[in-house]
């Protein structure tokens, strides 16, 4: 959608307000009433593709996030959200936990000048997990948050893959802590007071002439409501998978590119990019997040990483890749042997175990939090290398994931001691 002229003077955290073009963003204001009944109160955040806001429902004096969609949005999202939450709420079983899939409260349109916009409300969210560990000084969840969190998202992966669709972009960013429900005894003011008022600033033209209507007046950065990462109680870890706009059904849609980020996107996105994605691809990425949630920082190294870097970390922990992938790979005689062997030193190969040690365990030792028994360990890597096959066939299914001895013994529990303080 962006274009790279630069028209207005530069506002730190807030959308790129050049976006605010026919196709683009609404301009929205603080205190702006939208469908006749939502307040805005404050901003939560922005995409490439909404901007997304704070507001008092007022037939129900709720506090409730309206995502608003660019004119040009893809208009699917609200209907995927409503097919599985209602999908999964159908069964007695999968009720309460269809709570970590965010229910599409409303949905309307909004007509301004620059479109026609898709709106809709759920519920209002703490931060994302990366926000949380972002706020932390040590970037590490408290264990048994961690393994309570990688086991609802395992839960809401099922869910989602239960009714018919792969989520498509799993990542820390997409995953969600909830707010508690006493939100809702703040007014606005009070709300304010703790949180923090709007602090809007004005949007200028750099050639110095008015802005037209499909600008706002003000720019809003967001309102932090978050928790770091290491303040988060066990009672406090209650997850929402959101961000369903590159959600599909493998069943009946075939999807060639993987959005998720490069550091934990599938390798069959790399290798077979003819053949479509599937719930497997899902699974990959979703290995990698547990790791994430237990370590102080992402299991592949390199968030500007380039692919083939990436892929070479990939061989190191996992082994060399099924060999019409390994001779697709034009860059492996750079790491490696033509029988796979690296030709780094041992210095420059970073194993799990060695992952392990330096990422999770140290760390945790350092911060003087809870680490991980060996029987715990040996666990939690038969799932995930298994999660981790190269090949997606070779892959579980979310059910499977479920039905491991890492889950079972470890996450599951600590996510059932989450719930009896929910209840």
């Amino acid at each position: 959608m962006s274009t790279f002229n630069i028209e207005y003077g530069y506002i730190e955290d807030v959308e790129r307000l050049e976006d605010y073009r026919p196709g683009g963003y609404h301009p929205i204001h603080i205190d702006d009433r939208l469908h006749k009944r939502y307040r805005i109160v404050h901003k939560l955040g922005h995409g490439i593709s909404s901007t997304a806001w704070l507001a008092l429902d007022e037939h129900t004096s709720k506090y409730v996030a309206i995502k608003v969609g660019t004119a040009d949005a893809n208009r699917r999202e609200v209907d995927i959200l409503s097919y599985i939450t209602t999908g999964a709420t159908a069964y007695r079983h999968t009720a309460d936990k269809a709570s970590m899939i965010p229910m599409a409260l409303d949905c309307f349109n909004l007509n301004g000048p620059n479109g026609t916009h898709p709106c809709f409300v759920t519920v209002p969210a703490r931060c994302s997990l990366i926000d949380a560990k972002e706020a932390s000084d040590s970037k590490l969840f408290q264990l048994d948050v961690a393994r309570s969190l990688a086991a609802q998202l395992a839960v809401a992966v099922s869910l989602v893959h239960a009714q018919g669709y792969a989520h498509g972009d799993l990542h820390l960013g997409n995953i969600l802590l909830q707010l508690p429900s006493s939100l809702n005894d703040l007014s606005v003011e009070q709300f304010y007071a703790k949180f923090g008022a709007p602090e809007p600033e004005a949007v200028v033209r750099l050639d110095g002439k008015p802005c037209s209507s499909a600008v706002p007046s003000h720019a809003v950065p967001p309102v932090w409501l978050g928790v770091a990462s290491d303040e988060i109680a066990l009672n406090e870890a209650k997850l929402l998978l959101s961000d369903f706009g590159v959600a599909f059904r493998p069943s009946e849609e075939s999807r060639f590119e993987s959005y998720t980020p490069l550091v934990i996107r599938p390798p069959e996105a790399l290798f077979e990019p003819t053949t479509p994605l599937s719930f497997a691809s899902d699974i990959w990425s979703l290995g990698c997040i547990i790791f994430e949630l237990l370590a102080h920082r992402s299991l592949i190294d390199g968030i500007i990483a380039p692919q083939d870097d990436i892929t070479a970390q990939q061989i190191h922990l996992q082994g060399p890749p099924p060999a019409e992938w390994w001779h697709k790979w034009e860059q492996r005689s750079k790491w490696f042997t033509e029988v796979g062997t690296p030709l780094s030193n041992e210095r420059d190969i970073w194993t799990w175990d060695r992952r392990f040690e330096q990422w999770i365990q140290e760390p945790r030792r350092s911060c003087e939090m809870s680490v991980i028994s060996e029987e715990e360990r040996v666990a939690l890597f038969e799932l995930l290398h298994w999660m981790l096959a190269w090949k997606p066939r070779d892959r579980p299914n979310a059910e499977e994931v479920l039905d491991t001895t890492w889950m079972k013994s470890w996450a599951l529990p600590a996510y059932e001691e989450s719930r009896k303080a929910w209840a």
